[in-house]
């Protein structure tokens, strides 16, 4: 099976990412943690690139970094690219105060996920549609997941999915099956 580097300190977002891999023969493992670097940006994209491109400079083998947010309609797509931020600070509990009285609940997620082996650069963004519940549901998941409910999922929270629905659905689970795919491919090439 062939190995990739996530560079990531979430162990759940492993568990995640390595059953999609598993479907391409590929085996997602995370270097001893290294930290990820972060700029200052309004774009997923720059956020995971800048991060892919500096891992690299220590790790020296093709790997792969995410960066994640979810965007909250009502109050202006907070937190967005400080989703990280705001639930280290405010925590799930914290988002739900912000949205009291609030009618609009609707809210997407993305994940950029960047690609970089020291010559190949690529970005992969995966979408999630849905809304956020009035109260946290679930034991599953991490982040956000259990004050996330993905259209067409009825007010049921990410957290309260399995795995596979979860990552069928979720903006993680589509960036990697791009990825992938993608990444299948190029190694058919050679």
């Amino acid at each position: 099976m062939q190995q990739l580097i996530l560079v990531t300190h979430n162990r759940g977002k492993l568990r995640e990412a390595n059953r999609v891999a598993r479907r391409y023969g590929i085996s997602l493992s995370t270097p001893k943690y290294i930290g990820k670097f972060e700029i200052q940006s309004d774009s997923l994209a720059e956020i995971s690139g800048y991060a892919a491109k500096e891992a690299y400079k220590h790790i020296k083998k093709p790997l792969l970094v995410d960066d994640t947010g979810m965007f909250i309609h009502a109050l202006n797509d907070f937190p967005g690219v400080y989703t990280s931020h705001a639930l280290e600070r405010i925590g799930n509990g914290g988002l739900l105060k912000l949205m009291d009285g609030i009618k609009n609940r609707s809210a997407d997620s993305k994940c950029a996920l960047s690609f970089y082996d020291g010559k190949t650069f690529r970005c992969f963004v995966g979408r999630m549609d849905g809304s956020i519940l009035r109260n946290q549901k679930g034991n599953g998941g991490f982040g956000f997941d259990s004050i996330f409910s993905p259209k067409g999922y009825k007010g049921k929270s990410l957290a309260e999915l399995g795995m596979d629905d979860k990552n069928r659905v979720s903006h993680r689970g589509k960036a990697f099956e791009a990825f992938f795919r993608w990444y299948s491919n190029e190694k058919k090439k050679c």
